[in-house]
């Protein structure tokens, strides 16, 4: 059974840096990409980031471009999302979802509904 948890959020002043970690089981193969979501209150689900856990390619959302980096470690187990230059509007709970059978990312990262698994959120607040 796959299974991710979502850790790592908190309170930080605009400007600061966050670290977000996912923590990944029960792949068996490395044909999967972990993405990060975000989910502001009253706000719909956004995409953020995703790697594809064979290769590391990425693809970020045009609001954290520059400022967010994701990667992973431990042979895919865990997938990080560094926040960096927060801004309060990056508040919001963040989520990190599993999408199987996957080989290449495209240039654009895939919708919450094609994902196939997802962690609990972790919040994250930037307070100005």
């Amino acid at each position: 059974e796959v299974q991710l948890q979502a850790s790592g959020g908190g309170l930080v002043q605009a400007g600061g840096s966050l670290r977000l970690s996912c923590a990944v089981s029960g792949f068996t193969s490395d044909d999967y990409a972990i993405g990060w979501f975000r989910q502001a209150p009253g706000k719909e689900r956004e995409r953020v980031s995703w790697i594809l856990i064979r290769d590391g390619s990425t693809v970020y959302a045009d609001s954290v471009k520059g400022r967010f980096t994701i990667s992973s470690a431990d042979a895919g187990n865990t997938v990080y999302l560094q926040m960096n230059n927060l801004k309060p509007e990056d508040t919001a709970i963040y989520y990190c979802a599993a999408y199987w059978y996957i080989t290449s990312l495209g240039p654009t990262m895939a919708p919450a509904g094609r994902f196939d698994a997802w962690g609990r959120g972790t919040l994250v607040t930037v307070s100005s």
